[in-house]
């Protein structure tokens, strides 16, 4: 920890008792935190001294005294001391712990004026100068949280701090005294301790006035309590002026801050003053006359060279009567070696992209969560929201990034991920916050640094922090020593942007390494980036991740602070990228054909969300346009590859594209998309690549390497390999389509779209697909391949398929273009196909609905928790194929809403007829209010003169489970109580569920009300539902509203004692159609069991009366049970 510095001899601070002479303390080790130091009797005047004595091993033993004599001030362990505290992360933390203790203490009345200035001057301005410096005025109030004695402290420290000195006195930053008589300096005007201060007088080089501060301004203002006070800077390392300080009374009109060069002459206080004596000058600290007086890292709000740069004062020869000049409000600059780097930066990234990379068309994030994969493995994935409970994040980049910086705790890394599939955007979007931040569009971040994590894929022990900022990532900038710490003085204006974060997956653990890395340390790029993750390098910095939302790195994007999914593009937005594509064609209308091109296609029109397809499509399509008017668009992904590669596969050299699939795929196996220059059979191949557009070089690289145009492209690649190579077998081809589970070494599907492709590829014919690429003798290796995949093809059954797996069949069989393989696949589907909880995209849904037209037979789908859009909600919904369908309500609730304002009014009544919530089960706040408003919707539908009579989900739902737990239970289920008449066809009320949701008497209250509405209602489940005596009695009474067709009634463990069952009891006659009543584990004696035992002998129709519970002796329960066998003790 920090210790205390003392204040100079003859301070006019209260002696402690004694001789005052040299007595000596026993301090005792300084162990625990700085709370039980500040609560300690040590003198604070001696804590520095005694630092010395402990820190001089094997010198000489210095004894402590009341008032140390400036020789005894060791300038060595005060270097070392301040080499640590620049150095060592944990001290900087500690500091800033104790300039909260500092805000904590100085709550209290009892520690204003003077002692504030004492501890904020010798505690160090780490955490104090950067939290700004406010004392409230209310001290009546700051007083009851800490309540002191004012009159007479009994502790000495707090006697100390209490005592304001009747004359001025002078720390290592201020004089301070009273405002009545002030004392006379040499060397500083008169008028500057008048009430009307001469500003003509003062003879200062520049002055600079407090700026105004903003929000979050730190130290430019003191807020101080009433009275006259007169502070006087001696902070040398403060830019120098004349700063007024103003307050809420008029005594406090005559404050000044006062910083200026004096005259050698004028340094010493006159001889009535107080002695003061000077401090050894801290070598690392230039111009500073103390050890303690904060350097330019203490005061990170003001630029270095503001700090450390010293005007020397020039003599004012303005005549008296010519005014003051204008003051600057201007603040210093940054050091210039600071401003170029941060120049050169933004140059880099003002820079915009030139050719296809150059189209900017900005997707759309909205906010995400993760959630334990449906699986038994322990990776989390992106949950799937409704589409109406979607959340877009508004106001584009910068209020991205604001809005997630707003919530940062301070001093604390900021962790933003992105996610999304491949080829979402999520880099377009990385790179283009690079650009807002070069073109001032994020003025919260001083330096922003962008690094594609395939640079940081590098083995060995030689990277610091340095490197990871300028030397890995594209176009290394030079950074010496100077920008480098100015750099860590202010982390929390730092923006670090990690893209591909996947890539990383073979450095996982970033969260438990030891992360204990120095900013000037060596090490490997794992313990980096363990340190960055853990708060312990750059702390406070705002770390933007993007990644795919899956693999080992999920327990990393699970710690994040804001989590955000790109989208992908809408049909709006593919649209305009087409048309941005084609803007700088010599041909007018080819924006339009391209469009044409595409709508013809509604298979690749519904993969055009994929911003990396989108482009694919344009490049096709910007070739086949200059063919003419009969060119048109493959049909499948397959197809567009194809097209795109046959004009570079003509040309290439021999080898190269088999050499180039075959790296694609072993990079993909090990989760790349880099290689280097070597690896490519031969230069000719590697200039054959680039000029192709396969490859492209990466700029910055330490070692020449090639990238991957796309990972579409990538995965293209890698399945042309495991089609044409003979190194795979026939009989190990099926596992690669991922379709059937492995106990054994399942198949690491990184490369996620080689199954269709490789379904593509094998199956389509030869002349215009693998024929278009290889020659005829290498595309004829793939026939055997053909009938492998075959035969394994049409032995898989789809109805013992999950979700995904399902969907992805589809999309293989679709990619084959093979009759016999799409017929049996459509054959095999289940009549009844649930998708819960598995994500559809535009494309899944559009595959889906081909299956289903294609089936010829009637389909019930479940679609809830799938994020379906409206247009693919709306496909599904219109094929005559599908009789029933559940999806989210909020989501079906706005498709009618669309149809209806369409005027599509037969659609609409289809979507209606078809929609059905049974069984209906509410497990938050959003199920019962989408609920709600499907009641809603009901009753403005029944108004209506137009439309027919109730809507079926409302009319036919006969079972309702409520599920909200004990908190939201309570609070939710009013608004269910008041809906419940709708449901006319109610059969089953469930409002336990397994989870206690304790509606309490209250609630029983609520639901007695509405029986007489609920007259088809058999099942009547209460249980765990903290029901007293008196919600006992109101059920009672309104039980013979439902006497005709009440089946079962379960009140479990509730809180029912005698007086309730006693109710029970009375009104059980009269349930005729009562077969079974549950009334275990209440609270009911021996009284209230022989009272439901009589009242059941007079029930017939009654089957099971469940009745155990642990306040009825059991001898009564087995007697009661002898008397009537239709008593259940279990």
């Amino acid at each position: 920890m920090r210790c205390l510095a003392p204040h100079p001899i003859q301070s006019h601070l209260p002696e402690p008792q004694g001789t005052g002479q040299c007595a000596t303390m026993d301090l005792g080790p300084l162990e625990g935190g700085y709370l039980e130091l500040l609560h300690s009797s040590a003198d604070p005047l001696h804590l520095y001294h005694f630092y010395d004595q402990m820190d001089l091993a094997g010198e000489e033993e210095i004894e402590p005294c009341s008032e140390p004599d400036t020789d005894n001030i060791n300038c060595d362990q005060f270097s070392r001391l301040l080499c640590d505290i620049e150095g060592d992360e944990e001290t900087r933390e500690a500091y800033a712990n104790i300039a909260e203790l500092d805000q904590y203490v100085f709550q209290d009345s009892q520690l204003e004026g003077l002692s504030r200035d004492i501890f904020m001057e010798h505690i160090g301005s780490d955490g104090v100068l950067g939290e700004g410096l406010e004392v409230s005025a209310d001290a009546e109030q700051r007083s009851q949280k800490r309540p002191f004695s004012e009159e007479h402290p009994t502790d000495l420290k707090h006697r100390k701090l209490a005592e304001v000195p009747a004359v001025p006195i002078v720390t290592g930053s201020f004089l301070v005294g009273p405002a009545s008589n002030p004392p006379t300096l040499p060397g500083l005007p008169a008028a500057l301790f008048s009430q009307e201060p001469a500003s003509s007088q003062i003879h200062l080089e520049k002055a600079v006035p407090l700026p105004e501060p903003s929000s979050g301004a730190a130290g430019s203002r003191l807020h101080l309590p009433a009275g006259p006070i007169q502070i006087i800077s001696m902070l040398p390392t403060l830019p120098q002026g004349l700063w007024h300080i103003s307050g809420p009374s008029t005594s406090l009109s005559s404050v000044f801050i006062c910083h200026g060069e004096m005259s050698p002459t004028s340094q010493a206080l006159p001889s009535g003053g107080p002695a003061i004596h000077g401090l050894p000058k801290s070598p690392a600290r230039p111009g500073s006359t103390s050890p303690f007086a904060p350097s330019a890292a203490d005061l990170p709000s003001m630029p270095e060279s503001a700090l450390t740069s010293r005007v020397p004062g020039t003599e004012d020869k303005r005549s008296p009567g010519q005014t003051a000049p204008e003051v600057s409000s201007k603040l210093p600059k940054w050091p210039e070696a600071v401003q170029r780097f941060y120049s050169s930066l933004q140059d880099r990234y003002r820079a915009e992209p030139t050719g296809p990379d150059g189209i900017m068309v900005e997707v759309d994030l909205v906010s995400a969560r993760l959630e334990k994969g449906s699986n038994k493995s322990q990776e989390r994935e992106l949950a799937t929201p409704d589409w109406a409970e979607r959340q877009p994040a508004r106001g584009g980049l910068a209020e991205v990034l604001r809005t997630a910086s707003d919530c940062r705790r301070p001093r604390e890394t900021q962790v933003i991920a992105v996610l999304g599939k491949a080829g979402q955007g999520k880099s377009h979007w990385a790179r283009a916050v690079s650009r807002a931040w070069a073109r001032h569009q994020l003025p919260q971040y001083d330096f922003v640094f962008y690094i594609p994590c395939h640079c940081l894929d590098r083995p060995g022990d030689a990277f610091h922090l340095r490197d990871l900022l300028c030397s890995l990532g594209p176009q290394p900038l030079a950074m010496d020593d100077v920008v480098f710490r100015h750099i860590l003085r202010r982390p929390d204006r730092v923006l670090l942007t990690l893209d591909a974060f996947e890539e990383l997956e073979a450095h996982d653990g970033f969260l438990h390494g030891s992360g204990r890395q120095a900013p000037a340390e060596r090490g490997s790029l794992r313990g980096l980036l363990a340190a960055v993750f853990q708060r312990k390098l750059l702390r406070g910095c705002t770390l933007l991740l993007t990644a795919r939302p899956r693999g080992r790195l999920a327990q990393i994007l699970s710690k994040a602070d804001a989590l955000f999914e790109v989208t992908g593009f809408s049909a709006e937005q593919a649209q305009a990228y087409v048309r941005r594509y084609f803007e700088n064609s010599e041909v007018t209308d080819h924006p339009e054909r391209a469009l044409a091109l595409l709508r013809d296609r509604p298979f690749l029109l519904s993969h055009s969300h994929s911003p990396a397809i989108c482009r694919a499509v344009c490049q096709l399509s910007e070739a086949l346009l200059e063919l003419g008017d009969q060119a048109e668009l493959p049909s499948t992904l397959t197809g567009l590859y194809v097209g795109l590669l046959g004009p570079v596969a003509r040309g290439s050299p021999p080898g190269a594209l088999a050499g180039l699939a075959k790296l694609a795929w072993e990079m993909g196996r090990a989760h790349q998309g880099t290689l280097r220059e070597g690896q490519l059979p031969s230069p000719e191949a590697r200039a054959w690549a680039v000029a192709g557009g396969l490859v492209r070089p990466v700029p910055g690289a330490a070692e020449v390497e090639l990238a991957f145009s796309s990972f579409l492209l990538q995965c293209f690649l890698g399945a042309l390999w495991l089609a044409l190579s003979s190194d795979i077998k026939d009989k190990e081809l099926p596992q690669y389509l991922a379709l059937t589970p492995r106990k054994k070494r399942p198949y690491d599907n990184w490369l996620e779209a080689v199954p269709r492709f490789l379904a593509g590829l094998v199956f389509q014919p030869r002349e215009s697909c693998l024929g278009a690429l290889v020659a005829p003798a290498e595309a004829s290796s793939a026939d055997r391949k053909q009938r492998a995949l075959a035969r394994y093809l049409k032995r898989l059954q789809p109805g013992a398929l999950r979700a995904r797996r399902l969907l992805e069949l589809l999309h293989c069989a679709r990619e084959a273009q093979e009759a016999g393989i799409w017929q049996h696949v459509v054959r095999e589907l289940p009549a009844r196909l649930s998708f819960l909880g598995a994500r559809l995209s535009p494309s899944d849904a559009h595959v889906l609905g081909e299956a289903l037209s294609a089936a010829g037979r009637d389909f019930t789908l479940d679609l809830r928790g799938t994020g379906i859009d409206p247009s693919g909600l709306e496909s599904l919904v219109g094929l005559g194929s599908v009789t029933r369908f559940r999806a989210a309500l909020s989501d079906t609730v706005g498709l009618w809403e669309s149809l209806q304002q369409r005027g599509e009014t037969q659609l609409l009544q289809a979507a209606e007829e078809k929609f059905t919530i049974e069984p209906f089960k509410a497990k938050s706040l959003k199920d019962v209010e989408d609920l709600g408003n499907l009641v809603q919707t009901q009753r403005l539908r029944s108004s209506s003169e137009d439309a027919p009579g109730a809507l079926p989900a409302v009319r036919d739902l006969k079972k309702l489970e409520f599920a909200l737990g004990p908190l939201l239970g309570p609070q939710a289920f009013p608004k269910l109580a008041k809906i419940l008449p709708a449901f006319s066809s109610l059969q089953h009320l469930d409002l336990d569920s397994l989870s206690e949701n304790k509606i309490g008497d209250q609630g029983v209250e609520q639901l007695a009300a509405v029986f007489p509405q609920l007259k088809a209602l058999e099942t009547l489940n209460l249980s765990q539902n903290s029901i007293t005596d008196v919600g006992a009695c109101q059920l009672a009474e309104a039980l013979p509203s439902l006497a005709a067709s009440l089946l079962r009634l379960s009140l479990y463990n509730n809180a029912i004692s005698d007086p309730g069952a006693e109710s029970l009891a009375r009104v059980l006659p009269d349930m005729v159609s009562l077969r079974v009543l549950d009334v275990q584990y209440n609270k009911f004696t021996a009284v209230g069991a022989q009272q439901l035992a009589s009242s059941l002998r007079k029930c017939p129709h009654v089957e099971t009366l469940a009745m155990w519970t642990p306040t009825i002796p059991f001898g009564v329960q087995e007697h009661l049970q002898q008397l009537d066998s239709r008593i259940s003790l279990r």
